[in-house]
């Protein structure tokens, strides 16, 4: 079976393997067929062993590498022993970043799962997506409704969510101003989900005019390229200051330019995870009352929501499948940051 496996040695890329085999089902698993995975960017990072090598973190199932992926769709191909309380084989379902918790501790029974000091990962502490079969906690396997693309489901599964989130955290309204920093496939969400279910009006700063402009397409109103003018500037000048600031571009010159782009009271939502510290002016964030947040994800309901908007047609992913053997070519592009949208692998050749 094949797999996209963490090298021995960390270095941002993944080995394909064909002798790959899923863990034997316990209580409440459920085996899945995968048809499509997303690459994100944290997929990255894992295959870089930037939170630690995945390797020798979590739990193993006898293979002796981390299997990636964690915006993962496919069918139920079968059921452990109690699963089909959750699910039912056929079910299209999603492998989420957010594999599973506890359940029980203050996070899990406040709305707050993915806090959990238990958390399980996909592709981080417990095998991910990207493989031909995968298992799944049935209780917390998001079914994808049967009128959203299966394809644009992935994107949904994590980066759709991830900014569903984060405009929550960031306390989104109707009518007010949001910046997006960074305009690839969180970014890019992040305007839709902003524009089409917040009703808020966007501005978004990126260096890539081709990423600008498939903002642009989906309802960003103020466009700044990063590397031609002054960000601070001119989206201070053309929305007088924004109410939340959404950063999901991965270098921290864009969390200083956030800061300074907002209004009196307004926040900053921490989404994309680069190396080193956030410098913060302290002057305005003392006199001007701003607030940091992180946002990390989304719970189960988040992304049932998520997922009910893209199958309205309120949320369209830009996604193109891609071959698996492709995979690490597909890993460069998304370093030279040059991929608007998402690269899905297509399982369903295979």
């Amino acid at each position: 079976m094949k797999a996209a496996v963490v090298r021995n040695v960390n270095d941002g890329y993944v080995d394909l393997v064909d002798d790959w085999q899923p863990r034997a089902l316990s209580f409440g698993d459920a085996l899945v067929d995968i048809e499509y995975v997303g690459l994100c960017h944290t997929d990255l990072h894992c295959a870089n062993g930037d939170f630690g090598d995945p390797n020798k973190i979590g739990e193993r199932n006898g293979n002796f590498r981390r299997v990636i992926g964690h915006e993962g769709v496919g069918r139920v191909a079968k059921l452990g022993e109690g699963a089909d309380a959750y699910l039912e084989v056929g079910d299209r379902v999603s492998i989420a970043w957010f594999y599973d918790a506890c359940g029980v501790c203050d996070y899990c029974v406040s709305g707050n799962e993915t806090f959990c000091r238990k958390v399980r990962n996909s592709g981080y502490t417990i095998d991910g997506a990207m493989s031909q079969q995968a298992v799944v906690n049935a209780k917390y396997a998001v079914k994808v409704p049967e009128g959203l693309d299966p394809v644009e489901a992935t994107s949904i599964t994590c980066a759709g969510v991830t900014m569903y989130k984060a405009l929550k955290v960031g306390e989104t309204k109707p009518g007010e101003w949001v910046s997006v920093h960074g305009a690839g496939g969180l970014g890019n969400l992040a305007v839709q989900y902003a524009h089409s279910v917040f009703g808020a009006h966007v501005a978004v700063i990126d260096g890539n005019d081709d990423k600008l402009a498939a903002a642009k397409a989906n309802g960003a109103e103020v466009l700044v390229n990063r590397k031609k003018e002054d960000v601070v500037a001119k989206v201070n000048e053309l929305t007088g200051g924004v109410h939340n600031a959404q950063v999901t571009a991965v270098n921290d010159a864009a969390f200083s330019q956030a800061v300074n782009v907002l209004r009196p009271m307004g926040k900053l939502v921490a989404v994309a995870l680069p190396q080193g510290d956030m410098a913060l002016n302290i002057a305005k964030t003392v006199l001007d009352g701003i607030e940091v947040r992180g946002s990390l994800v989304g719970t189960r309901a988040d992304l049932k929501e998520a997922f009910q908007f893209g199958a309205e047609g309120k949320v369209k992913p830009i996604v193109e499948t891609v071959a698996f053997q492709d995979m690490n070519d597909i890993i460069d592009e998304m370093k030279a940051g040059s991929i608007t949208g998402r690269k899905v692998i297509d399982f369903t050749t295979l």
